[in-house]
């Protein structure tokens, strides 16, 4: 089997091998993509990340500059109880791990981060090889949040509470507003994502 670009389908990890292995066996007369995600990954990091990791991994380390963790609502104080209950402690973790501060704000106008804390989380991001930094992007991209995605790839916090933290705005106004099925069906679909990416960085 090899990747779309040829290079031959090879994973770094015997555990992650079985489960594209897996993958592949279910296979039936067409091939479904969406139904092999630990493929995908592997085809990401091989195609993608090993060519020019740095490239790649350049759209990650700029959510340093305005994680989500860091932008806190300006006017409802039950929403921003909760988002200090839940994302101090992880900001709190990251500036332990990283010997960082950051800077937080209220509403959605940008905050400018202290430099050095830039420049320690993107060299974190740097540091990472292809296949964690496969992990890594859909992880900060759904969620917004580098410090999250740090946490995972660090094993700091539970892939399943960091994802209720990532998500913890649009649950809040799904409890005080109602449900939205389509706003629904675009966060099961972004929590699938979510837990391939958490899987496939475990298996490897």
């Amino acid at each position: 089997v090899r990747t779309p670009q040829r290079a031959p389908l090879a994973a770094p990890s015997a555990a992650l091998a079985e489960a594209i292995a897996a993958e592949w066996r279910a296979v039936g007369e067409t091939i479904n993509p969406g139904a092999m995600p630990m493929t995908g990954l592997a085809n990401a990091a091989i195609d993608l990340a090993a060519p020019d990791v740095a490239a790649f991994a350049a759209p990650v380390a700029a959510y340093a500059e305005s994680d989500l963790f860091c932008y806190r609502d300006a006017r409802d104080a039950a929403l921003q109880a909760e988002q200090a209950a839940a994302w101090n402690p992880l900001l709190a973790w990251a500036e332990g791990r990283y010997g960082v501060e950051f800077a937080l704000t209220q509403g959605v106008l940008p905050v400018d981060q202290p430099a050095a804390t830039i420049a320690a989380l993107r060299d974190a991001v740097f540091a990472q090889d292809p296949w964690r930094i496969t992990a890594l992007t859909p992880l900060v991209t759904i969620g917004g949040s580098l410090v999250a995605g740090l946490a995972l790839l660090e094993n700091a916090f539970d892939a399943d509470a960091l994802w209720q933290a990532v998500s913890l705005d649009e649950l809040y106004q799904e409890r005080r507003w109602g449900a939205d099925s389509e706003a629904q069906n675009a966060r099961a679909g972004n929590q699938r994502a979510w837990d391939n990416a958490a899987r496939f960085l475990a298996l490897i």
